[in-house]
């Protein structure tokens, strides 16, 4: 039988066959495809004719289509529908195809040519997107080795390699924690606190496992839903500490690997001359140096700090009143945050939750891309699906067909937690059109009505914002679409649609109770709105350390010994408070080790300052879909791409270079003026 990866796809849109596709199609698969990329560069750079931007630039990116045709569909199911069968894959593909683009970038006829291109950028006739790519190409190289010779290249190629293989076996470690992981209960004693709707999902996790009563897991919005809601400490505790050690039991321990893997950074950081991979990482960033990312958190570190005192006092107090002890563990903060807020703000998620049902909200989100950039959204149950799970929507901007969405909602075993935006294609119009087909993942819990907490819809929101980043682009290459930007610049577009989950009119229009269909009323809405700061402090701690541990590991030369020990002391030397624990322990800290994030988890802070300056427009304007500032939006944010430089795109929306003040007052850490 002919395999189905290398034929045409003969579906909707070209999505791939996902029914005929079986693990064992993708090594030859993708074999096969890397021998003829590797034949098609080896043809461009050993061309006779001098280079130029056609047959050099634009030929790398065509050649580089059919391999990423296979491999992004790959790396998704990789992510989202992993078997046992198709991790032995991963394990066995990861270091070849890490090999394969370490040859590519380590072509030294193929980088002269763009480095020829590069020395007369300045009198080739090429527009401002064709002048971004070739810089980028060049970029891409650079950071890749290029310039390395002899042993030094082996070196760098090496690494690359091994860092490829110990990702992907940090990532497994991960999922297979997880995944086992379940904590059965039976008795009503048990499910103290539980409001109706985690019941039911817990109620369906038992039913996927086979086990009777309730099954507390480790799916993210499972476990944060039981810390707050659970009237039981000790299960509060075991639930923490599952959450908190994943990634550092015995047999499935990462702080080995990680530990490697910083080793390997920063013998790829010193092979091209930085001082540590910190320095390298950040060259390509808007940051541009480990200096402009410390003096960002710090204007927010000792402002949460404060924060959190008070916070702290809030919650003792409440301790007290409900007979407990004033000793907060980490485990019990969430529970009483929540006691604190229904005192304070009246506000109970349990009254919240059902006017925030994950239908009615993909259909707020629908309708405010609809509003802002003339997006409809028809659903096709034909499309192919990997999972029943997923759902498919055509894209049209006015009318004219732009893309594919799908989204995958649900938590599962096999689906990795967290959630992300991907593409299986990319956007791009030279060559000819390829429409993008952009997939969300969240990891809600499955059972009966799903019902959103408001930070639930927060995610739903951000995650949309990337998909509108991938399914408006409007460039020509490959390279230069969608969230191919910066690391601390894809986050804006994601971060600036979450306000629109906050406006009024939204909240009015589409928050309808789920049993009565009644209105959110506008009291609940003043009380979300007045809410939005509550526990910041605690929020921005924990965020704010994990952005600091992550800047001190990867500027340590020589890598780290000991994990824990190193991990324990950046939190002593910064102040951490112990009840506020770490949001990311190392051993688990996927973003750094499993998801491109090293020395990057800061983007989250630095995007937010981007986003409440563009934002402000808006409410400067006084109209969240301002028609004039939407398409400006469209313009220079959502469909451009890497096309040009990010600051750029910001300056002529924005009018202004941002400053940090309006996302510290946003978070509550600075007072408001006025």
């Amino acid at each position: 039988m002919p395999n189905p990866l290398l034929q045409a796809w003969n579906t909707p849109h070209q999505l791939p066959p996902f029914d005929l596709i079986r693990p064992e199609h993708f090594a030859p698969a993708l074999e096969q495809l890397m021998a003829e990329h590797l034949q098609a560069v080896e043809a461009i750079a050993k061309q006779a004719n001098p280079a130029s931007f056609a047959n050099t630039a634009e030929a790398l990116e065509a050649a580089a289509l059919p391999l990423q045709r296979v491999s992004l569909v790959f790396h998704n199911l990789c992510a989202s529908h992993s078997t046992p069968e198709l991790q032995a894959v991963e394990r066995s593909l990861a270091p070849k195809l890490a090999a394969h683009h370490g040859a590519i970038y380590l072509n030294q006829k193929l980088f002269a040519r763009l480095d020829a291109l590069m020395r007369q950028a300045s009198e080739l006739e090429l527009s401002e997107e064709q002048r971004r790519l070739l810089q980028r190409l060049h970029l891409d190289f650079l950071m890749a080795g290029a310039c390395l010779q002899g042993e030094a290249r082996r070196e760098f190629a090496a690494c690359v390699e091994e860092l490829a293989m110990l990702s992907a076996r940090f990532g497994q470690n991960l999922l297979a924690d997880e995944a086992e992981y379940a904590l059965q209960l039976r008795d009503e004693a048990e499910l103290a606190g539980l409001p109706p709707s985690l019941r039911n999902a817990m109620a369906e996790a038992a039913r996927q496992r086979g086990l009777e009563g309730y099954v507390a897991t480790l799916a993210r919005s499972s476990a944060i839903a039981f810390l707050t809601h659970s009237s039981r400490a000790d299960l509060r505790e075991a639930i923490w500490r599952a959450w908190t050690t994943r990634g550092a039991r015995p047999a499935r321990d990462n702080r080995p690997l990680l530990q490697r893997i910083l080793q390997l950074r920063q013998q790829q950081a010193r092979l091209l001359c930085y001082a540590n991979y910190a320095d390298y990482a950040l060259c390509d960033r808007m940051a541009g140096t480990p200096q402009a990312v410390y003096q960002l958190l710090e204007q927010a570190w000792e402002p949460a700090k404060a924060l959190f005192a008070r916070e702290k006092q809030q919650l003792q107090t409440m301790a007290r009143k409900l007979g407990l002890d004033e000793d907060i563990a980490p485990w019990d903060w969430r529970y009483l945050a929540e006691k604190v807020r229904l005192e304070h703000y009246a506000l109970d998620d349990a009254e919240v939750k059902p006017y925030f049902s994950l239908a009615n909200m993909q259909a707020a989100m629908f309708d405010v891309a609809g509003r802002l950039f003339g997006l409809s959204f028809d659903e096709r149950s034909d499309l192919p699906r990997y999972h029943p799970d997923v759902r498919g929507w055509e894209v049209r901007r006015h009318g004219q067909l732009i893309g594919v969405f799908l989204s995958d909602n649900f938590a599962r075993p096999g689906k990795k937690g967290g959630a992300w935006m991907s593409v299986y294609r990319a956007q791009s119009l030279h060559g000819g059109v390829s429409l993008p087909i952009v997939v969300n993942n969240t990891n809600f819990a499955k059972g009966g009505p799903t019902l959103l907490s408001f930070d639930d819809v927060r995610t739903l929101f951000h995650e949309f914002g990337h998909g509108l980043h991938g399914l408006l682009s409007h460039v020509n290459y490959p390279r230069l679409s969608g969230t191919r930007v910066p690391r601390d610049y894809v986050e804006l577009p994601s971060q600036l649609m979450e306000n629109w989950a906050l406006v009024p009119e939204v909240l009015e229009k589409h928050a309808h109770h789920v049993e009565t269909g009644a209105v959110i009323p506008p009291a609940l809405v003043a009380k979300i709105l007045a809410a939005q700061n509550f526990q910041q402090g605690y929020a921005t701690v924990r965020y704010a350390i994990s952005a600091l541990l992550d800047m001190e590991l990867h500027q340590q030369a020589d890598g780290i010994d000991d994990a824990d020990a190193f991990q324990a002391e950046v939190c002593r030397r910064y102040g951490l408070p112990p009840e506020a624990g770490l949001a990311h322990s190392l051993a688990h800290f996927s973003h750094l080790f499993n998801g491109g994030y090293a020395a990057g988890y800061y983007v989250y802070l630095w995007a937010e300052v981007l986003e409440a300056e563009a934002f402000s427009v808006f409410e400067q304007r006084g109209d969240a879909f301002d028609p004039e500032l939407a398409d400006s939006l469209y313009r220079h944010i959502y469909s451009a791409g890497n096309a040009r430089a990010p600051q750029r795109s910001l300056q002529a929306f924005c009018g202004h270079a941002p400053k940090a003040g309006p996302m510290l007052r946003k978070r509550g850490l600075i007072q408001k003026i006025g």
